[in-house]
């Protein structure tokens, strides 16, 4: 869930070029070209960060199961 999450957030901050800074940030801190691709997968590595913290302290079998 946290990996929509994430890529939901990215998406929105398109809207307002806030990925287009991010990637001239990573230019000028890093001297790294990145693209939108890149700028999405971040985000994804970091839903999939946040789904697997999630996984290890059991949230997800506490939704599962409370019904």
């Amino acid at each position: 869930m946290a990996i929509t999450t994430f890529l939901l957030i990215a998406w929105i901050l398109s809207w307002f070029k806030i990925d287009h800074l991010v990637i001239q940030a990573v230019h000028e801190l890093f001297d790294k070209e990145i693209t939108t691709a890149t700028y999405y997968f971040a985000f994804l590595i970091f839903g999939a960060v946040g789904d697997i913290i999630l996984l290890f302290q059991g949230a997800y079998i506490t939704y599962l199961f409370a019904s």
